[in-house]
């Protein structure tokens, strides 16, 4: 029933009132403006947020457990093994990789320097390329990438969070394994200080030096994987792809560099000055070649990820 109630003009309907009664709307209007909402990107996609996602993922939870369970096993198959690694020849690994087997067993620091060199050429490699390369590609591949940017998410800031984490998490893996190495070699070898391969002994200090060296220019080396893996990730939406690529990158520069007529060309390979930490396991550090695989490292890292920068800024993620 609709009952008029006099002169207000007020309609009532089953008792209630109606929605378009004056006093409805002076209410509204006694309540003010409405403010509105301020957006501010840099609170979308926090690191902390990418991290949680990051530490969840299959994959890193299997890495970590890969780099937990690598020492030990070398360790076990060092003391099972009959052989005397100092009477090792120099078949197979070369004059270095076969200097630093010989002395795996003299203590902790000689374990985790064997250890960084066994795994630095393939399984750190994987690692990076995995963390960096998986990235991008991963939310691209599950169609939530273009959801990410809908939010809104810019994708300046997008990119700068994911590679963030995909590097905090290389760094975390590359300095896990040798400390990791040199706990589990000092338990199984003893706590000596380490031995040069090219003879003497350096003191407990100086083997934590050397220790640091070696993992600060691994860190600086591993920017070319993360940087390639990264831009393959904004590239492909397959991560296999990406991980893949960068991977093949570091074989094909490893084969290229192991052919000596290719001098002086092949100097410049990203690979050419992987291991030159072992010049720090001298009496006397050399930094030429350290310094040289850095400069190199840090212009083709930069140079990949400034075009991954520009590939993304202009990608198309809605196709």
């Amino acid at each position: 029933m609709t009952e008029n109630t006099g002169g207000t003009g007020e309609v009532e309907t089953g008792g209630r009132a109606a929605a378009t009664r004056k006093g409805v709307h002076d209410r509204l209007d006694g309540i003010g403006p409405v403010q509105p909402s301020t957006f501010r990107p840099g609170r979308t996609l926090s690191l902390r947020v990418e991290a949680v996602r990051q530490l969840r993922r299959r994959r890193t939870q299997v890495a970590a457990l890969l780099l937990l369970v690598l020492p030990p096993v070398i360790a076990i198959a060092f003391s099972l093994s009959s052989d005397d690694p100092s009477t090792a020849g120099s078949d197979g690994g070369g004059r270095q990789n076969s200097a630093l087997y010989g002395l795996a067993t003299a203590g902790g620091a000689n374990f985790a320097l064997f250890t960084e060199f066994a795994a630095g050429s393939f399984l750190l490699t994987v690692l990076i390329a995995l963390f960096c390369g998986d990235t991008v590609a991963s939310d691209a591949g599950w169609a939530s990438l273009r959801y990410l940017l809908v939010i809104p998410v810019r994708r300046s800031h997008l990119l700068r969070q994911k590679l963030f984490i995909g590097l905090a998490s290389s760094a975390i893996a590359l300095i896990l394994l040798p400390v990791w190495a040199y706990v589990v070699g000092g338990l199984f070898f003893g706590w000596g200080p380490a031995q040069s391969p090219l003879g003497g002994e350096f003191t407990n200090g100086e083997t934590l030096q050397r220790l640091a060296i070696v993992v600060g220019y691994t860190l600086i080396q591993s920017l070319v994987i993360a940087g390639f893996a990264f831009l393959l990730s904004v590239v492909t939406d397959a991560p296999l792809g990406a991980v893949g690529g960068a991977t093949m990158l570091v074989i094909l520069s490893n084969i290229l560099d192991a052919i000596s007529a290719l001098d002086p060309y092949r100097q410049y390979l990203p690979t050419h000055y992987q291991f030159a930490w072992l010049d720090a396991l001298g009496p006397n550090v050399v930094w030429e070649d350290m310094a040289r695989g850095a400069g190199i490292s840090l212009i083709y890292s930069s140079v990949l990820f400034g075009f991954a920068w520009w590939w993304f800024g202009r990608k198309d993620v809605v196709s």
